[in-house]
């Protein structure tokens, strides 16, 4: 028995050794020669299995824009084995300089946001507040919360069961499958996301759980009984990059962006929910259409004081707009229509040529919105800048963020709600998200899974 101890302790001893040897000369000079005569995927496989954390520093610190190596990681199975862990992410702060005299600081995610919406690596990102504590959605289920960002430098994971409605299964058919949005209303969190609700065939549904910061136990608040299948559709066409997803609070509502997933007829129709701006009542779960004639809205604030949503969305070629949609008090009225897929002034992905005859007549893309009977846009960019959400600086200053042109743009409503005084403000990031609390601008950076602060004092 004495001899069976001593060798027990042995074995832990050499076990424990080897471990931390091993951990410690992982990336350096002298583990090289050991390291070829491996291939990428079984050195992978060692480090996901037997050197976990050590793979999570080295994505951190290496520059994995290149495609090579970031095929051969699975990033959605190390973003949620670290939602598993609870560990906490810590920051990194930088400084930088921008128009018009602002300061953009920098703060670096340096775990956990692996796996992005549209970038493969690093992760995109939802922001809100909730008693002062900043709350971060990541695409694939990761809460974290700090309260005091520029002193603490970290944040803390919230126990959620989010994966338990979207996961694994799901993300990897598609990065496009994923979380929309994050918001925080009277105590209560809602999560938007794309739902498989039967094989292959899905729509825009939310999630809801009581606000806390030691488990989140999420429940279904909305969910459609319509669903789009990606194979079998009327256009032979799906993309769920255009599923909207945004959402805001409206009185007694939750107010729903639904994006068309490039099934163009059904902005169009009336009886389907996308293409549509829709509110669910929190209290009975009703329904009803604030606006139609949408592609993928990406950007929604609701402004109180002048009882308006602010709308952005994505045109297809071009054609991105910013929309005023103003809410009637009598809902039975009729729908105001934005005009989508008749009216846009963007073009099909190619443009007039004979591939694209049968689209055209189909959904013409007319060159004017009023005079064929729809509600023209507040702004449109010809070009596309990959709109993104929209927040209120001050009474009549408004900002948008952009993915595609990685740009924010202030804006003025005069008093008939028209934009004026449109400014650009080059971040150089795409911009997933923004969150405008106590004279601050957050944004979320989705090119280095970064959270921006912008301090926008001097307008006030």
């Amino acid at each position: 028995m004495k001899k069976l101890k001593i060798l027990f302790y042995l074995s832990t001893i050499i076990i424990f050794f080897f471990y931390f040897l091993t951990n410690n000369i992982i990336g350096k000079e002298n583990f090289k020669n050991i390291k070829s005569y491996f291939s990428d995927e079984q050195k992978y496989f060692v480090k996901k299995y037997f050197f976990p954390y050590k793979l999570i520093d080295e994505l951190n610190e290496k520059n994995f824009n290149q495609n090579n190596i970031i095929s051969k990681l699975d990033l959605i199975d190390i973003e949620i084995n670290f939602k598993k862990s609870l560990k906490k992410v810590l920051v990194n702060e930088k400084i930088e300089k921008l128009d018009e005299g602002l300061i953009l600081k920098k703060y670096n995610l340096q775990a956990g946001f692996y796996s992005g919406i549209w970038n493969e690596y690093p992760g995109s990102g939802f922001i809100e507040f909730h008693n002062d504590n900043m709350i971060v959605l990541s695409s694939r289920g990761v809460i974290i919360f700090s309260d005091r960002l520029e002193d603490k430098k970290k944040f803390f994971q919230i126990k959620n069961n989010i994966n338990n409605f979207i996961n694994y299964n799901q993300f990897k058919k598609n990065k496009w499958f994923s979380v929309k949005d994050l918001l925080i209303n009277e105590n209560k969190i809602f999560v938007s996301y794309t739902k498989e609700i039967k094989k292959n065939c899905w729509n825009t549904s939310i999630l809801y759980a009581e606000m806390n910061y030691e488990d989140l136990e999420f429940q279904e608040f909305y969910s459609p009984d319509e669903c789009i299948h990606s194979i079998n559709n009327i256009d032979n066409e799906f993309n769920a990059f255009q599923s909207g997803g945004r959402m805001v609070n409206y009185k007694d509502n939750i107010v729903l962006s639904l994006g068309d997933y490039r099934n163009r007829s059904l902005g169009q129709k009336i009886d389907s929910v996308n293409g549509k701006i829709i509110s669910i009542n929190k209290n009975d779960f009703t329904l009803n259409t604030l606006s139609m004639g949408h592609r993928n809205p990406q950007g929604l604030f609701f402004d109180i004081d002048k009882n308006i949503l602010i709308e952005s969305e994505h045109g297809p070629q071009g054609g991105d707009e910013i929309n005023i949609i103003k809410l009637k008090e009598n809902l039975k009225s009729k729908i105001p229509n934005f005009g989508w897929p008749i009216a846009s002034y963007g073009e099909h992905y190619g443009g007039k040529i004979k591939k694209n005859e049968t689209k055209y007549k189909k959904y013409p893309l007319l060159k004017s919105h009023t005079k064929n009977g729809y509600i023209e846009p507040k702004k449109i960019f010809k070009s596309s800048v990959g709109i993104s959400q929209v927040a209120k600086v001050t009474k009549n200053i408004y900002i948008v963020g952009a993915l595609k042109s990685k740009s924010l743009y202030l804006f003025e409503l005069d008093n008939l709600l028209n934009i004026i005084n449109f400014t650009e403000i080059k971040v150089h990031e795409r911009i997933r998200d923004i969150f405008f609390y106590k004279k601050n601008l957050y944004l979320f950076l989705e090119d280095t899974a970064s959270i921006g602060l912008i301090n926008f004092e001097k307008f006030y």
